[in-house]
């Protein structure tokens, strides 16, 4: 089995009046096709590897792999094209876009693919439909329940069919039955 994501001694600390170091030389190898759980307490560090492991954040020391391509911090254009292709994100927090109702928060992500408008709104919608939205698929998030503005942040994530999908805590506020349909 392959390993689809490498670090290799990350280490993560910021300084603001002292430096505090969140992370220290990790290193683990993530296998394509498995599940892997990251547990802690609060603030142990969690948020900030999953925000590294998606490269929305880099380390202060080490290195991430992914596919065996090592990840340059400083070429923007292509870390955010093999987010992308290749990772969804599921936050705690759902972050979608206040301005654009569940289909364009969903099918704006797709866009980043290609720009193709038609082809991300079909796939959004059917997405969309198969987690039980059909019926507020025009609805704006200030419309919508903790739920279901987690199944529109979750089909967001899931519409590149990425080979690499970071949730944190991503059914936290959905019912049991219904966590266990979408998982």
């Amino acid at each position: 089995m392959n390993n689809l994501i490498e670090l290799k001694n990350i280490s993560k600390h910021y300084i603001v009046n002292k430096k505090t170091t969140i992370l220290k030389k990790i290193n683990f190898k993530f296998k394509k096709g498995l599940i892997y759980s990251i547990v802690g307490p609060s603030g142990s560090g969690k948020s900030t590897l999953l925000n590294l492991l998606s490269l929305v954040d880099k380390p202060s020391s080490g290195e991430i792999k992914i596919n065996n391509y090592s990840i340059k911090y400083e070429d923007l254009s292509v870390n955010d094209q093999l987010r992308a292709d290749k990772i969804g994100i599921i936050y705690q927090q759902n972050n979608l876009l206040p301005d654009f109702n569940a289909l364009e928060n969903v099918y704006l992500a797709r866009l980043a693919i290609d720009n193709d408008e038609e082809k991300a709104i079909s796939e959004a919608t059917k997405i969309i439909k198969k987690i039980g939205l059909w019926n507020r698929i025009k609805h704006f998030p200030s419309e919508l329940s903790g739920g279901e503005l987690q199944r529109v942040a979750i089909s967001r994530a899931l519409i590149n069919k990425p080979e690499i999908i970071l949730a944190d805590e991503p059914t936290g506020s959905l019912d049991h039955s219904t966590a266990k349909e979408v998982f």
